[in-house]
């Protein structure tokens, strides 16, 4: 610019020296207005200077922008790109479980399908068990009642067979010590009398003494009409000899009369019912002690009134359990 400058200036000296003023004025003029024309261009490059360097600015901070934004851009792309491969592995993961789900559910119906039917089959097997459970409930308390009722009935019986063991020992007391006791025991009552009491060796005739006692017993008996008694005669093993029993065949037969003839003494009381007398012979063959002494022998000789309660009403019940 400076150059161009001395370069007008210089030809404008030697125009001055060499031309018309006219041509010079029109030459001033014209420089004059080139000088306005490069102050003006002047200022539009300074503007274009300017422009230039905000838009460089512009432009770094654009760019900067732009490679924030692209890497934005890129980072979005990364994400979409990972969460949509999750979305897929978690779609794919659903559809899985959906068809496990699926068939564990149809297995976890079937099943609770057989549990059901089970349950139904327990509760009916239940319900007829309680059923049972009930009758025999029910039954129980049939067989406790009867069981008590005949607790009580035998409680009473041996009450009353007490008594009369009590009422025959004391009818019997004049007795004791000549061979005659009385006993309870399993329910009856024993009065046991030694031939000593009642019989001479050999006969089956009773004595003044034994038929007293005899009497007496059946005078307790005509008292007590619900006994039933059992007359029994035993013996020791001593052979009958020759002809010394008088028609006697044997030690069954001698006992068998002895029991028939204490029958028919207690017969005698009309308040004993006769359907309620029972005599038998047991001979030698239900000893209660040895017969290889003389004593032994003594207790086996003897009658034994066995009295015992009619269990009818007992036996009944039994047979109802």
């Amino acid at each position: 610019m400076i150059k161009k400058t001395a370069l007008v200036t210089g030809l404008m000296i030697l125009m001055t020296s060499c031309v018309s003023k006219k041509i010079y004025n029109d030459l001033e003029n014209k420089y004059t207005d080139l000088k306005k024309e490069n102050r003006f261009l002047a200022d539009e490059v300074d503007e274009l200077h300017k422009a230039n360097a905000e838009f460089d600015s512009v432009n770094k901070s654009l760019t900067s922008e732009l490679a924030k934004l692209k890497a934005d851009r890129d980072k979005l792309q990364a994400d979409y790109t990972a969460t949509n491969n999750n979305l897929k592995t978690l779609q794919e993961s659903y559809a899985a479980l959906e068809k496990n789900s699926n068939d564990a559910l149809e297995v976890n119906m079937k099943k609770n399908r057989e549990l059901l039917s089970q349950i139904e089959a327990k509760e009916k097997a239940l319900a007829s068990e309680q059923d049972r459970l009930n009758k025999l409930k029910n039954e129980l308390a049939s067989n406790t009642k009867r069981l008590n009722e005949l607790e009580s009935m035998i409680a009473a019986k041996d009450a009353s067979m007490k008594k009369l063991k009590e009422t025959l020992s004391k009818a019997l007391n004049a007795f004791e010590g000549k061979g005659l006791t009385v006993e309870q025991k399993n329910g009856k009552v024993y009065v046991s009398m030694e031939n000593k009491l009642l019989f001479q060796t050999g006969s089956w005739a009773v004595g003044s003494e034994g038929r007293k006692a005899v009497v007496e017993v059946g005078k307790v008996l005509a008292q007590n009409p619900d006994i039933t008694v059992l007359i029994e005669g035993h013996t020791d093993n001593d052979k009958i000899l020759g002809n010394i029993g008088g028609g006697i065949e044997d030690n069954w037969d001698l006992s068998t009369k002895r029991a028939t003839a204490i029958v028919n003494i207690l017969g005698e009381n009309t308040g004993i019912k006769k359907q309620n007398l029972t005599a038998a012979g047991r001979g030698e063959y239900a000893p209660i002690m040895s017969n290889d002494t003389p004593e032994g022998k003594a207790k086996n000789r003897r009658i034994e009134i066995i009295l015992t309660p009619k269990l009818d009403e007992i036996s009944k019940m039994l047979n109802e359990f």
